[in-house]
């Protein structure tokens, strides 16, 4: 029997499935340049990845053939096909905010000691679908399944500063701006500006403006086409917790909003 006959096949397939993974990772690398960039044409596209020319166009030719990217007839140059959209399209209803948030929010709460809420809106209301407690006896109330108002909370000034300013003018028109404390803030144009702080900064923060003696700071989360679906706060007692002095707080909070979104899917541009 000559074994190496027997064992010449084995190497060939070995040599083969590193081929095919090597090729797979190719064609990712072409649909993440083309996701980031819009466009690209075939010599673009071998440049950044390094190899001949003729290997890119046979990359995007397997592309184009499972209409995972198409090619513009006008200017030659490649772009994301509706293959694609109908891979996606199946992704956001299977993936639970709650349950791709929570390792976030326990995380949260276990370095600051403090509670970490999840939100969403519904209703004209920030509603909170899920919490991570602190270890502090001070963190006890249960703010699951509470309906706060949008203008005097951290989470809602997040979700507010998301609208579009004809979807918030109806939602603040029909809830209007009650004072939950003397430092609610209840005059449209302070809240307006406060908002545009909000959306430029990327973080919204409250002091005492839903409940006496509660601050609050929140980030927002989006889902896989960069909309806002979420907002992420941390909140604790007036008198030891000041969200913007405590050290890392801002960042490591709005590198957590980052995280749970890019478990929804979402990619920073």
């Amino acid at each position: 029997m000559d074994l190496n006959n027997h064992r010449e096949p084995e190497i060939d397939a070995e040599a083969g499935q590193h081929g095919g993974v090597q090729s797979v990772d190719r064609a990712l690398e072409v649909l993440e340049i083309l996701a980031r960039d819009g466009h690209a044409g075939v010599s673009e596209i071998a440049e950044e990845m390094g190899v001949h020319k003729s290997t890119a166009s046979r990359l995007l030719g397997s592309l184009v053939n499972r209409e995972m990217v198409h090619q513009n007839s006008e200017r030659g140059k490649y772009q994301l096909g509706f293959g694609i959209l109908r891979l996606a399209s199946s992704i956001p209803g299977r993936l639970s905010l709650v349950r791709e948030a929570r390792p976030v929010l326990e995380s949260l709460a276990e370095e600051y000691k403090e509670t970490v809420n999840l939100a969403v809106l519904r209703s004209n209301f920030a509603v909170n679908v899920d919490q991570a407690m602190g270890p502090s006896t001070l963190a006890t109330y249960d703010w699951v399944g509470s309906l706060t108002p949008l203008h005097a909370t951290s989470s809602g000034k997040v979700l507010l500063a998301a609208l579009s300013a004809d979807e918030r003018a109806r939602i603040l028109k029909e809830t209007g701006l009650p004072a939950r404390t003397p430092r609610t803030i209840t005059n449209r144009g302070e809240l307006e500006n406060q908002l545009l702080d909000v959306s430029r900064e990327g973080y919204g923060v409250v002091r005492e403006e839903f409940e006496i003696g509660l601050n609050s700071m929140s980030v927002p989360v989006y889902n896989h086409v960069g909309s806002v679906i979420g907002a992420v706060s941390i909140s604790g007692p007036a008198f030891r917790f000041d969200p913007e002095k405590t050290p890392g707080l801002m960042e490591t909070l709005k590198q957590a909003g980052l995280q749970i979104s890019a478990n929804m899917g979402y990619t920073r541009r």
